[in-house]
């Protein structure tokens, strides 16, 4: 706001007839004569009451260079009278500066431990400042050096004490304040106040601690080095069991302050979680439930502390569950209950909590909000409806919790959840099939769930989202119908179900997390099941396929996955005519690449596969088998000692099922394999030691 003389500011008058009409006239008004006159541009707005004789009136005023004051007068309607009551705000504005600069300066002059009206005349007046502007008010406490005399006034602990702190807590709402605060050595003293007894000086005190602390590394540092977090901590414990009003204030304020202390801190709050302040939080939360402040910063407490993983421990030696639950049922606002899952979420994730939270009834809960919010399309409900089903789906993932509301599949949780899959709601049909996925984590549940029609409604649903579908919702089917597969006796049921016809429709996915689960879908189908591996094993169309993601090097899953399925169609069919269809395809060199993965199941699989390709068609196969490089990659598996004894051994399989190629064998004798075979026939394992014996009798043969 300038603070030079303004020659003239513009003035428009909203009268207060009954029209409410603007006058005729624009007023010009000059700050130097005091006067009102002429017809110039609009300025600005003048408000006025209704129905009244007298007003007093308030005109913000411009000029052509763009100052602005704010002009005090009264008007009289019924004589047309104007008259200017104080002078222009600019000048009462520097008036209003000028007393809070002597405030400062007599507060600089007077002695610490003086408790003298001026002083508290003083203390008000900063107060009164800092309301009616806190950041300029801040600003000029910072220029004039007033912190460095608040160590000495909190240390004095008088009938000024709580303003200090007061002051304290409100200069420190502003960012710019806080570090200036702790470097002022405001912190020791205010910890020092923590421990008298007067609850006006702690409120206070805990308020100024706590704004300071805000997204302050330097304040946190300098409250933990003075010990404050243990004293407040300590504070609450003692508190905890008073429902006074006044206490509960308290409570809240150190509640938040411990919140802002360890915020985003992992050191600190572990350091509060030692100190057992979880259980004392637990314990607000019962005693205090009617007190919304309080449980409110409560649940933001717990909401920091849950994320760490050492808090689930404690979370789960208290109630915290039947507490949340409480707390849940009687909340009727979205925003609450946003908050209290929150809190659900991250201690959900401990097993033992999980089933602490279905044993008090949240599934109950959360299948009620399911039900309210499932036909609304307003935004806080959808919201909603998908926390509570996202919930759902996290209790499920306990093995206790699981098996509880699983109730050997005639429970009316796990019966409410298959309702979902054939919902219209997208949230439902994925946090449903999610659900069959979870319960389908044990050999019992997913014979029960396949022998009740659960394929079935799993492959609807999957029809419904083949053609430009939710990929979410595929890929949770998806993983439904791979885990049932997991089972032997549900592979032929589900095979003759059409489970592997519906699959093979995302064959064109171009999204690795439904490809993904296609390809253990599949891989789990044809475990044992020969028929069904050569059916899928001939169809060129998905061996193309497979060899194309077998090069999927941004997708180490997807890419490792095509790899097991190729060569578990070669495995469990056995079939010339599917390793046909796969060295036709280009499949043999990824196989061969996948004996030399990180991974001994997958070496496995590879060796094994390769060994029916050379036994059952190695004519069609022996340029491949050069071309990508096979008995190099055979010789450094047998040369490595840290290759398995099953490495081993189905390697030494495969260089004799290779011996019968021309080029292949002329390899196996340039890099000297018998010797290293002979070296293996003193083997520790007594397989590998008796194939490498066999394996030398043969090379030393075709010699």
């Amino acid at each position: 706001m300038s603070r030079t003389t303004l020659e003239e500011a513009w003035l428009v008058l909203l009268t207060t007839q009954s029209t409410n009409q603007l006058p005729d006239k624009n007023l010009l008004y000059s700050s130097q004569t005091n006067q009102l006159s002429g017809r110039r541009g609009v300025a600005a707005l003048v408000c006025c009451a209704e129905n009244q004789t007298a007003c007093s009136l308030e005109g913000i005023c411009s000029s052509s260079s763009q100052s602005i004051i704010l002009l005090r007068f009264s008007y009289d309607k019924e004589t047309s009278t104007l008259t200017l009551g104080v002078r222009p705000f600019w000048e009462r504005s520097n008036e209003e500066r000028d007393n809070l600069s002597e405030a400062l300066k007599t507060l600089k002059l007077s002695s610490a431990d003086s408790a003298s009206d001026s002083v508290e005349g003083c203390l008000d007046c900063l107060l009164k400042a800092l309301a009616q502007n806190n950041v300029e008010t801040s600003e000029k406490i910072q220029e004039m050096g007033a912190l460095a005399m608040m160590p000495a006034l909190l240390s004095a602990q008088n009938s000024c004490t709580p303003k200090v702190a007061n002051i304290i807590a409100e200069v420190a709402k502003n960012e710019f304040m806080r570090s200036p605060c702790v470097e002022a050595g405001l912190i020791p003293p205010l910890v020092q106040l923590l421990n008298c007894k007067d609850q006006e000086i702690l409120l206070q005190t805990g308020r100024a601690l706590g704004n300071i602390c805000y997204d302050s590394h330097e304040g946190r540092s300098a409250v933990d080095a003075a010990g404050g977090g243990q004293i407040v901590a300590e504070h609450i414990k003692s508190l905890a069991e008073s429902t006074d009003p006044a206490t509960g204030k308290l409570l809240t304020v150190f509640c938040g302050m411990l919140m802002n202390y360890s915020n985003d801190n992992d050191s600190l709050q572990a350091q509060l979680i030692s100190m057992g302040v979880i259980p004392t939080l637990v314990r607000l939360l019962g005693v205090h439930s009617q007190n919304t402040a309080l449980t409110e910063m409560c649940l933001i407490a717990f909401g920091n502390l849950a994320e760490l993983e050492s808090s689930k421990e404690q979370f789960a030696s208290t109630n915290i569950a039947v507490e949340l639950v409480r707390l849940f049922r009687k909340q009727v606002e979205h925003e609450k209950k946003e908050m209290i899952f929150e809190v659900l979420a991250p201690l959900a994730e401990n097993d033992v909590i999980k089933l602490q939270l279905v044993e008090a009834g949240l599934v109950e809960c959360l299948l009620e909000v399911v039900a309210q919010t499932v036909d609304s399309d307003r935004e806080e409900d959808v919201a909603q409806l998908k926390t509570s089903s996202d919930l759902m789906v996290l209790l499920l993932l306990g093995d206790e919790s699981m098996q509880k509301l699983f109730e050997g599949g005639k429970g009316s949780v796990f019966q409410r959840v298959l309702s979902w899959v054939p919902s219209n709601n997208h949230q439902l049909q994925l946090a449903g099939a999610l659900a069959i996925a979870n319960f389908a984590r044990n050999d019992g549940n997913c014979i029960h769930m396949v022998d009740t029609g659960i394929v079935q409604k799993l492959l609807e649903l999957l029809d419904r989202h083949v053609e430009e579908g939710n990929v979410t919702v595929q890929h949770a089917a998806l993983s439904a119908l791979r885990n049932l597969a997991i089972p032997v006796v549900n592979k032929s049921k589900m095979l003759l179900a059409g489970v592997s016809d519906v699959v093979l429709k995302f064959l064109k996915s171009e999204m690795p997390p439904v490809q993904f689960k296609l390809l253990g879908t599949l891989r789990m189908l044809i475990d044992t099941q020969a028929d069904a591996a050569e059916q899928l094993g001939t169809n060129a169309k998905l061996v193309k396929r497979l060899v194309e993601w077998c090069e999927a090097k941004d997708h180490a899953g997807v890419m490792g996955e095509s790899n097991r399925l190729l060569s578990a169609l070669i495995r469990h069919s056995k079939s010339k005519d599917v390793v046909r269809t796969v060295i036709q395809g280009a499949g043999v060199k990824h196989l061969v690449t996948m004996a030399t993965s990180e991974h001994m199941i997958m070496q496995n699989e590879a060796l094994v596969a390769l060994g029916l390709i050379a036994a059952l068609d190695l004519d069609c196969a022996e340029k491949d088998f050069v071309s990508s490089n096979l008995v190099q990659v055979l010789h450094k598996l047998l040369t490595d000692e840290h290759s398995a004894p099953e490495i081993k051994y189905n390697s030494m399989i495969l260089v004799c099922s290779i011996m019968g190629s021309e080029p292949l064998h002329k390899e196996v004798q340039s890099l000297a394999f018998i010797n290293v075979v002979s070296g293996l026939r003193s083997h520790e394992n007594k397989t590998v030691a008796h194939q490498a014996s066999l394996t030398e009798q043969r090379l030393t043969a075709q010699s």
